[in-house]
């Protein structure tokens, strides 16, 4: 159903963030997750062992906005090409693989996600974030990036799989980088 009077990014409401990304090798970045008991799924390893995830040694930061697929003009849902076409045309980039890591360092306070919401097969998550950005491999059984969530009080960064079919639903949450001006 289309709201005629529902508002898209850049007039809706939005979350923005300043991140500070860099400074750590990827064996310090692990440790620091590992010191603040955020857990890693296996997707999640998969995508930090990789040798396309590269680390920064110099600290930058970076302006995120989180929004929901809705927001972008999908009242009905969205691919994930769509979605990043949509929010490339409205002046959002896609966001460095490495900020995952940093971002799930940094919002410690994500509010819990699991607690009456059973878990959906082939959906994202309630209560889940997913970071937009550069798919590294095409292949369907390798991740596609990471996504953060709270399940039972306890800190995830989550690494996900997603062919070109899927479709992600109004409400799924994303996460992308303000283009810099």
């Amino acid at each position: 159903m289309r709201f005629e009077n529902r508002k898209i990014y850049p007039d809706c409401p939005v979350i923005t963030r300043e991140i500070e990304v860099g400074g750590f090798t990827k064996s310090q970045l692990i440790k620091k997750l590992e010191q603040n008991s955020i857990m890693i799924n296996e997707y999640g390893d998969k995508l930090l062992a990789d040798d396309k995830f590269i680390t920064t040694d110099t600290k930058y930061t970076l302006r995120t906005v989180e929004l929901t697929v809705g927001d972008l003009d999908f009242p009905d849902g969205a691919t994930t090409v769509q979605i990043f076409k949509k929010a490339s045309e409205l002046g959002l980039e896609l966001c460095p693989l490495e900020l995952g890591p940093y971002l799930r360092l940094e919002y410690l306070d994500q509010p819990e996600g699991f607690w009456g919401n059973p878990l959906q097969q082939n959906q994202a998550p309630s209560g889940s974030i997913t970071i937009a950005s550069e798919i590294l491999y095409e292949d369907d059984d390798f991740p596609k990036g990471f996504y953060l969530r709270r399940i039972n009080g306890v800190l995830w960064l989550r690494g996900y799989r997603a062919d070109d079919l899927h479709v992600w639903n109004p409400d799924d949450h994303f996460i992308f980088c303000q283009t810099k001006t």
